[in-house]
This record gives structure tokens, sequence and C-alpha cells, in this order.
């Protein structure tokens, strides 16, 4: 179990536990203030999450229904760069194909979100 310290002395405390020089009663007890490490890191990554993070996992999630299920064999979500989409395909003839759905895409993506998350949409070959 990895804890996060508050202070230098707790970590002191923690240091005599791991030697055995303190009797603890419990972690929570021997250690008051302390938060799990599972607590503490995803507060901390929200702090860091680009917002668009949110809307790219939410596109996962949707990405099926949106463009349905021959395309979404073909096609997957791959990052977003402001109001760009980058979408992986699995082929040129898909890529290409796609080119012809941009437009429609990007309306149902928007639509979908209840917003305009994106202007643009960008295909590439890549892994899916």
């Amino acid at each position: 179990m990895i804890w996060i310290f508050k202070s230098s002395e707790k970590a002191l405390l923690q240091a005599r536990l791991y030697r055995g020089d303190v009797q603890k009663k419990s972690e929570k007890e021997a250690l008051p203030g302390m938060q799990h490490i599972g607590g503490v890191i995803p507060k901390v990554m929200a702090t860091f999450r680009h917002p668009s993070d949110g809307a790219l996992t939410r596109i996962w999630e949707l990405w099926d229904g949106i463009v349905g299920e021959v395309v979404a064999q073909h096609a997957r979500p791959d990052a977003f760069k402001g109001k760009l989409l980058l979408v992986n395909v699995s082929s040129s003839t898909w890529l290409h194909h796609l080119q012809f759905l941009k437009r429609d895409i990007i309306d149902k993506v928007n639509e979908a979100f209840g917003e305009t998350v994106i202007q643009e949409i960008k295909f590439k070959i890549g892994s899916l």
C-alpha cells in the first residue's frame, strides 16, 4: 500500500512503524490525517487533464452509435486537438470513403454532445 504524507513527522512515524519501533492499532490510528494514494491520484490527475480528455472518453462510448457498426469496425477516434477530431482508419480505402461522410459525422457528433465539440475531422491510417 502506498501512502502520501502531509508532513515530515508522519514520514518519521511511518519509518518507525516499518522498523517495528512503534506498535500500531490500525493504519488510520497510527497515521492520522493520511490518505491512501488511490484517493489522491484522481484528484491530482483532474487538475492536469485537458478538458478534451473527457470529451474523448465520451466519444469512444458514443462512437458506434454515431457512425454505425460497419464504419466503427474500420474507424476509431484517436485524439482531440482543439475542435479537430483525429480518427484512425484501417485502410486508405476507408480513409477515402470517410472523406465523403465527414460533414455528416461532424454533425452527428455535435448532436450527440448537444454542443459544438468538433468543427473538423482528420482521418489517418492507424491502429484501431
